[in-house]
């Protein structure tokens, strides 16, 4: 009888330590996890944002205003470089980190290089300028051409370009037509016609012919 008791104390004994140790170890989680730090954010979250690249400023130009950039028939200090182009020409967009690269490979000093986009009017401020700064084109001088005559203006530029985009055309200091290119250009053939063009050094005022 009495070990029927005393059996009976332990195994009350037992329950009560096994319930005390369950009860410690839950209060000591409890303010552990109440003082935790709050898990860290995700990544990326607090890395700095890339710099915003401004965007660049593209003048509208009718005819009158293309012939005046081309300056045809003007004796020019530098060579001038023109691309053609729109938002909405997939090889337009494909060539331009090829004319980004050769923009750098030529001083401004010797070498006008301008873009000229053939997109809608309504993209003047939204589409093309954040394209021009999406591919890191905001150096170079950009106009969109709005013509009254699409067939004068084309014709202006070349009488042998249909219109077709992308097209790119080398102009030397007299204003004639010395490279042009339609579809997307070959970045080899460009430099070699600028070198040449480049070696060219404009006749000194007064000079015998």
């Amino acid at each position: 009888m009495l070990k029927e008791l005393l059996l009976a104390a332990l195994a009350a004994a037992t329950l009560a330590s096994g319930a005390a140790v369950r009860t410690s170890a839950r209060g000591a989680r409890g303010p552990a996890a109440a003082g935790a730090q709050k898990p860290s954010a995700k990544p990326g979250a607090g890395e700095a944002k890339p710099p915003v690249v401004a965007q660049p400023k593209v003048t509208v130009i009718d005819e009158t205003e293309l012939k005046s950039l081309l300056g045809a028939g003007a004796g020019r200090v530098r060579p001038l470089l023109v691309n053609f182009w729109a938002t909405w020409c997939v090889p337009c967009r494909e060539e331009f980190p090829d004319l980004v690269k050769i923009r750098r490979q030529y001083a401004a000093d010797r070498l006008d290089f301008v873009l000229v986009s053939l997109d809608d009017p309504s993209d003047l401020d939204k589409a093309v300028p954040e394209f021009l700064s999406e591919v890191r084109a905001t150096a170079l001088p950009a106009y969109l051409l709005h013509a009254t005559d699409d067939s004068v203006a084309i014709n202006l530029v070349d009488p042998t370009w249909s219109g077709e985009l992308p097209a790119t055309f080398l102009y030397d200091r007299s204003g004639a037509v010395v490279f042009k290119h339609k579809g997307r250009v070959k970045p080899a053939e460009l430099r070699a016609a600028l070198n040449e063009a480049l070696k060219d050094k404009p006749q000194a005022a007064g000079a015998q012919q």
